[in-house]
């Protein structure tokens, strides 16, 4: 085997294993909750497996990095708001496994170092531009879940239930993510937390204005008194109102968005396109000052697509 093909499987085997090993690990925490006795493992019996105590050695090594570059968690907080099961540790050998596997194909089409290392740098960056694409996504539909839940949750009070009986009952009828986060506040209120101040956490964890609105509504209608349920609907019907407002402008700044986009992925495409095509027409770049035109290049582009996404950003 080639170089390159025994780095993308070593790669590939990282993020592989990295995955069983957290799998292994949820299982056995799952079985000692349960009070369940697990079956005598097979590394029992014949010793354990070198590549299970080398990839868990990685994932702890990894572990214990961040934790030294990530003294408030926000990264850990952060995998969690995705809702990404992976410890911070072996969601770094994860990404460093598939940057591996990249910069290895890479070398194996083009033959060029320089190519395969710019393409690991991109794909390492690609993890946690991941996480904070799946917390947006993740937010944007709590967000367009939040009004009809609210009109659930008041016609609840509007029948005569209980507000956490209205929340449990609003969460059987809704989809995720919403009835995992609201789920979650009906379970730390049955272990004695005041709804409120769950409400608050869920608040924290989601960072989003309208549930800190809700939340601020709540609090202040339980301090001087009033009808919930009229309040609920009325924060209900100024958010879609404002949703609708907000669509509208996404409809008329997607153009400036796409054509970012566009010029953005133009640039490495036709790199790459000449790259592959005539690679002696390239090979300049790769070396003396070619080497600080590539990096002057892809500054540009980044700069010149984070101006224009700033430019057609419009908060409602």
């Amino acid at each position: 085997m080639t170089p390159s093909i025994l780095a993308a499987l070593a790669g590939a085997g990282f993020m592989v294993a990295a995955w069983l090993l957290h799998r292994q690990e949820r299982t056995r925490a799952i079985d000692e909750l349960l009070g369940l006795s697990p079956l005598p493992a097979v590394e029992e019996r014949d010793g354990p497996d070198p590549a299970s105590a080398l990839t868990g050695r990685a994932v702890d090594l990894a572990g214990q990095v961040v934790d030294r570059l990530d003294r408030g968690r926000s990264f850990s907080s952060a995998l969690d708001r995705a809702r990404i099961p992976l410890r911070p540790g072996e969601f770094v050998i994860v990404v460093a496994g598939g940057a591996l596997a990249v910069a290895a194909a890479l070398l194996a089409v083009t033959s060029s170092v320089p190519v395969a290392v710019l393409g690991a740098l991109a794909a390492g960056a690609a993890g946690p531009l991941v996480v904070r694409r799946r917390i947006a996504k993740r937010r944007q539909a709590f967000q367009d879940q939040l009004p009809d839940a609210l009109s659930l949750v008041a016609s609840s009070l509007t029948a005569g239930h209980t507000f956490l009986r209205a929340i449990q009952m609003m969460c059987e009828e809704s989809g995720p993510p919403l009835s995992e986060e609201f789920s979650r506040v009906v379970a730390e209120s049955r272990l004695g937390d005041p709804v409120v101040a769950a409400l608050e956490r869920m608040g924290e964890r989601l960072q989003i204005r309208d549930v800190d609105m809700v939340v601020q509504a709540i609090r202040i209608q339980q301090t001087v008194g009033g009808r919930l349920a009229d309040l609920l609907h009325t924060l209900g019907e100024f958010m879609r109102a404002r949703e609708e407002v907000r669509r509208e402008v996404n409809v008329l700044t997607a153009e400036g968005r796409m054509s970012a986009y566009v010029l953005a992925a133009l640039v490495p495409f036709l790199f790459g396109v000449m790259n592959v095509l005539n690679p002696e027409y390239v090979e300049p770049l790769y070396s003396g000052w070619g080497l600080g035109l590539l990096i002057g290049c892809l500054a540009s582009v980044a700069t010149g697509m984070v101006v224009i996404l700033r430019m057609v950003r419009i908060d409602v």
